[in-house]
């Protein structure tokens, strides 16, 4: 075993220090949404279902325990299971670098205002689409669902298009965050950090 792959990679830090360090070099290596992360949610009794959604705000600034955050309609499937049961998981993974992130916590709804300067950030066709998707609703055709973007389209017509107030974003607050880097022949590395009450965070390194 030579000297370069004993050597540990993903040292004991704080881990939103070292999420931003990966998430920087993934944005400069990523050809597609860098931003993009799985997220994991589960009905009361245990089914659970996973989609992409978009990073779009993390750190530890973000509320009193830091988090992650995404936008949605809460009246989608996630929005529904979010609203039953509000622990979920995220993963990232990197291919470009060889690179996945775990994160397992709870979730906090966003403030109103949040939610508005969010929504009135994007770009006006996404917003309007926002506001005519009835997302996760069963849907005949997808004239149908066009018909519905031009309606919306011309009742907002010269001026500022309205949140709906059921579209918002929500905050993982992490109790668990987990890299993994691949090393050669499959000998990879992993450590996990967990919350420790008030105290910060612990970490272990674990088998891959």
């Amino acid at each position: 075993m030579d000297a370069d792959q004993a050597r540990e990679v993903i040292p004991h830090t704080d881990p939103f220090s070292l999420f931003q360090t990966w998430y920087d070099e993934a944005r400069a290596s990523e050809p597609n949404d860098s931003n993009a992360m799985a997220l994991a949610t589960a009905t009361p009794d245990g089914h659970p279902s996973v989609r992409m959604v978009l990073l779009k705000g993390h750190g530890p600034q973000l509320g009193p325990r830091g988090g992650f955050v995404f936008y949605t309609n809460g009246h989608s499937r996630k929005g529904g299971e979010i609203a039953a049961n509000p622990h979920v998981a995220l993963l990232f993974h990197w291919k470009s670098l060889r690179r996945q992130v775990r994160v397992e916590g709870s979730l906090t709804p966003v403030t109103e205002a949040e939610a508005e300067a969010y929504f009135h950030s994007r770009a006006r066709d996404s917003q309007l689409g926002a506001v005519a998707s009835d997302q996760s609703a069963p849907l005949d055709s997808r004239e149908t669902f066009l018909a519905r973007y031009e309606q919306v389209r011309e009742r907002f017509e010269g001026r500022e298009v309205d949140r709906p107030p059921h579209w918002t974003g929500y905050r993982v607050e992490p109790e668990a965050m987990e890299f993994w880097h691949d090393r050669e022949f499959r000998l990879h590395e992993r450590r996990r950090f967990t919350r420790s009450g008030d105290a910060g965070w612990t970490s272990t390194l674990l088998y891959p």
